[in-house]
């Protein structure tokens, strides 16, 4: 059982415990206190007398008992014919028999009541459709009854235990890394090097092809765990995309998750791919959902395991800038040039910093970053500058390098070293060079928790890691602003999704450009005026009411690229050039069809657009499906050459502000969209919002396959403009053309891709009104109510505090921004919290007077609930209705248990949840409230 995790003040914070305190369903794979070994045997060198070896000669604490049909003994133990026969109830059972065998045996073992199974024989779907076949067989056996690892796999180590249930040749070392691989090969491979660099391990899981237990469910296990304090993870391929980034989002905050991810290049996708059987999906959008959920990827072992120990010893840098002190220029050159190639920053040095550092150091010394303290560098030297720079706010890492010269004192400058080694805030690293002469020094840095590195470049390329994923773990988690006119104003989604299934009932996969762009519209993104023609006259006319020039395109439901057909015509002046355009689009729509002998129309007309003749930017912001994480969003430089110059980048829906800043700061244009060389900078903070409303767009209009807003024109600001018809409101942005692309008609609604992360769940949205006729909205909480619970909580009294999580928490502790994290950026597929959002009439503002939450249990169909109510509303009836919504939640979520533990002094929450239908018993900790879901 987990602990609940500790807030401020170091008592345990009920609010924080996201991932529950239930009952865990891998504890009998992790914890047994018997394990079956079926097919054990004594023929040398096999997996099952290994493995059986492995377990009874590690001093393993459980009970062992082999089973083979064929022999009573096995190694001295005595054996049984089958699982059933084993006299007393075993928790894991390891099966090493031949793969045709397996479905049978699962089985039994489901029979008999085992509750976890590892799987380490091979030959299933990596083989082809009859491994499948068995597979299939194996989970109908084992759903919702037992829990599998495997099969494929090497087995599963829990060295504190000296559980050592694979046929690895050697036990690890206990220590703090939880380490996943889906290569057994690697994974021994891995353990041969950590005896030898006496690296620990708290587990080693060889995870194979994740018939059951996925990333997901292991990245939970260890998250909860408390001898882990890092996660590190060799993966081939993804599995349950949703499962995966909902457990990492959560524990890579609390506990660093290192990949190394294979299938980087096609030729190595393909070998990943038929060794697990599985696909491997887009390397972009493998990198998309890892910074998502604040993953840090590495290439390579070496730093798969430096980068966990460096994360275990120092802060993450808040920051791109670092320092870099050497005695030697060399290393401070290369260290830069390591710097700058990863994108990070030399730290500019302040004024006051640069004065201190004249007063102690040569007068030739650099006078700058990096600080060059020259070759005759004293130990004194040394951390009288330390103790300068690490002051410096412009500064967010140290690197202090050490080449060994006449003058030079590695063990000593080390020793001097070792009182920077928990700057607060900022990472320190060391590079001492030169091999043995160095040794004693990179010794004594280490033991203080200092990393060492060989060479500089190595040590900025760590410190480089080591900002982008403080980054990334930032953005997961800053507060994203709420625009009102976005928050109150609902999209037409009934308009959109007319178009849409028009579209589909003709048979058509191809939405127009004018439909598109109707949808668009429906979900507030702004597009040209545009008008369909359906002859020559007809496009006079409009281009005559728009005012020259103006733009004709091919308007077609079979041609998706019109530039590539000559289908798209500029800049057209005068109604005889309306005419010619008219007529040379006709024919080249005629062109294609003759030329792919269809008989569907490829020519409806034109449409008739003005030209935009505004100095701005081509953006394209689009959407496509992976087929491993769904619906994806584009966001980059646009125009006629986006595939040349490729500048783009990729998110996960759903988007909120802050994560739509993220996507388009990783471009190379978003440094343009700044404003560069005089231009003014464009509205950016409207273009994430067009990001945010597209990525709704993408979540509920679910039958989209494929959207191309290309180009979407940003400008600077216009005072007037002819953007939107010269609104002088106009925010300078707007979509010139679109496409997109629907699924296959037949397919169903339950086939349509599934999103990797859960959206927000808007069908829990909805007005209520209270016994003294305030009117409320009731719906899930958001990240961006962090200011609203900020002011929530300045309206409860000590007295509920007290009652809601049993001890007395300070206001400023129950607000701080770390905390309040856990609270509003939740994950709707962990746990669900509604707020009562009540909005002012008069002044329009928003505030919250009660919070519900129902927090669902690892692994298992149960949650617990807990509600908070406003001194100034309580007795109003908010806290009865959210819960009688909250079980209700837990209804559609398929829960089959709720229940809460609740105060004995606390009468009104008893009788809240006596009157919503719960039992409650009474027990030493207070009152238990149950509700089994299946039978009421």
């Amino acid at each position: 059982m987990k602990s609940t995790p500790a807030g401020p003040t170091g008592i345990p914070d009920r609010a924080l415990d996201v991932l529950n305190l239930g009952r865990d369903s891998l504890h009998a794979i992790f914890a047994p206190r018997s394990v079956a070994v079926i097919g054990a045997t004594e023929r040398p060198d096999s997996v099952g007398r290994t493995v059986l070896h492995n377990l009874v000669s590690h001093s393993f604490e459980g009970k062992v008992y082999p089973v083979n049909a064929n022999h009573g003994r096995v190694l001295g133990i005595k054996a049984y014919p089958n699982i059933a026969s084993v006299p007393e109830p075993v928790d894991l059972a390891i099966i090493v028999t031949p793969a045709p065998t397996v479905p049978g045996i699962v089985g039994e073992c489901v029979t008999a009541g085992v509750s976890g199974a590892i799987i380490i024989s091979a030959g299933f779907k990596e083989t082809g459709a009859a491994g499948a076949e068995l597979e299939r067989q194996i989970a109908g056996q084992a759903r919702g009854r037992m829990r599998l690892i495997g099969p494929n796999c090497l087995g599963v180590m829990r060295p504190v235990t000296h559980l050592n249930a694979t046929f690895a040749s050697t036990m690890a070392h206990a220590g703090s890394v939880g380490f996943i691989s889906q290569s057994g090969a690697l994974l021994t491979a891995v353990l041969d090097w950590s005896l030898r660099e006496k690296v620990g391990f708290s587990a080693c899981i060889s995870i194979g092809s994740m018939l059951d237990v996925g990333w997901g469910d292991l990245i939970d296990y260890l998250g909860d765990d408390p001898l882990t304090r890092s996660i590190v993870i060799y993966m081939e391929s993804i599995g349950d995309a949703r499962s995966f980034i909902s457990a990492a989002r959560e524990v890579a905050l609390t506990k660093p998750i290192i990949i190394i991810k294979a299938g980087l290049t096609a030729a190595a996708a393909k070998a990943a791919a038929s060794h697990t059987g599985a696909l491997t999906g887009s390397d972009a959008v493998l990198n998309a959902a890892f910074r998502r959920c604040g993953v840090l990827r590495v290439s390579s072992i070496a730093e798969l395991f430096g980068m966990a120990e460096v994360l275990s010893k120092q802060p993450r840098p808040s920051g791109p800038r670092l320092t870099i002190v050497t005695n030697a220029g060399g290393p401070g050159v290369l260290a830069t040039d390591a710097l700058f190639a990863g994108g990070g920053e030399l730290a500019e040095l302040s004024a006051p910093t640069m004065e201190a550092l004249n007063a102690v150091l040569p007068p030739h010394w650099s006078r700058g970053n990096p600080v060059d303290i020259l070759g005759d560098a004293d130990p004194q030297r040394y951390a009288r500058v330390l103790e300068i720079v690490a002051r410096d706010p412009n500064s967010d890492g140290l690197l202090v390098t050490l080449t060994p010269q006449a003058m030079t004192d590695p063990a000593e400058t080390a020793r001097r070293l070792q009182d920077f080694a928990q700057t607060p805030g900022k990472p320190v690293l060391a590079s001492w060079m030169g091999g043995e002469d160095v040794g004693a020094g990179e010794a004594i840095l280490n033991q203080a928790n200092i990393p060492t590195f060989a060479y500089p470049d190595t040590a900025a390329h760590v410190f480089n890691l080591m900002w982008r994923y403080a980054y990334n773990l930032r953005g997961l988690y800053e507060t994203p602003t709420l625009v009102e006119a976005a928050a109150d104003v609902a999209p037409d989604r009934a308009r959109a999704g007319r178009l849409i299934a028009d579209a589909r009932g003709a048979g058509r996969t191809l939405l127009s450009e004018f439909e598109s762009k109707q949808v668009l519209a429906a979900y507030g993104i702004p597009t040209v005026q545009t008008r369909i023609a359906a002859s020559e006259d007809e496009a006079v006319k409009y281009a005559e009411a728009f005012g020259y020039p103006v733009v004709l395109k091919l308007h077609s439901q079979t041609i998706t690229h019109k530039t590539d057909v000559g289908g798209v015509q500029l800049n057209l002046p005068h109604a005889d050039a309306v005419r010619r355009a008219y007529r040379s689009i006709e024919s080249a729509a005629g062109a294609v069809r003759a030329a792919s002998q269809g008989s569907a129309k490829t020519f409806l007309g034109v449409t008739v657009q003005p030209m935009i003749n505004v100095e701005g930017y081509e953006l394209i912001v689009g959407s496509s499906i992976d087929a491993q994480f769904g619906p994806v969003i584009l966001f980059g430089g646009g125009g006629q050459l986006v595939e040349v110059f490729g500048d783009r980048a990729l998110a996960l829906p759903p988007l909120n502000s802050t994560l739509a800043r993220r996507l388009m700061e990783q471009t190379k244009i978003y440094q343009a969209l700044q404003g560069v060389r005089g231009r003014a900078a464009v509205d950016l903070d409207a273009l994430a919002q067009l990001l945010v409303q597209f990525s709704l767009l993408i979540v509920e209009q679910r039958w989209i396959r494929e959207i191309d807003i290309n180009p979407l024109l940003v400008a600077p600001r216009p005072k007037r403009s002819s953007l939107d018809g010269g609104d002088p409101g106009a925010v300078g942005i707007i979509a010139l053309d679109a496409r997109m692309v629907l699924h296959e008609p037949d397919l169903d609604e339950d086939q349509l891709p599934r999103l990797a992360i859960r959206p927000y769940p808007a069908q829990y949205v909805s007005v209520w009104t209270a016994k003294d006729g305030t009117q409320v909205t009731i719906r899930p909480i958001r990240p961006e109510d962090e200011p609203l619970i900020v002011k929530f909580h300045a309206t409860l009294s000590e007295e509920s505090v007290y009652m809601r999580y049993f001890h007395i928490i300070r206001y400023n502790q129950r607000v701080a921004h770390q905390r309040l994290t856990r609270i509003c950026f939740i994950d709707y597929d962990r746990e669900m919290a509604l707020v009562v959002d009540r909005k002012e009439p008069l002044s329009g503002e928003h505030s919250i007077l009660a919070v519900g939450r129902l927090s669902r249990m690892h692994r298992v169909p149960e949650a617990e609930f807990a509600i908070l109510v406003s001194d100034a509303y309580q007795r109003h009836g908010f806290g009865s209705e959210l819960l009688h919504r909250l079980v209700q939640i837990g209804r559609d979520e398929k829960l089959h248990r709720i229940t809460a533990n609740i105060l004995g002094e606390n009468i009104a929450m008893q009788r809240v949840a006596r009157n919503n239908g719960f039992v409650l018993k009474r027990t030493g900790s207070g009152i238990d409230a149950e509700m089994d879901l299946l039978k009421s």
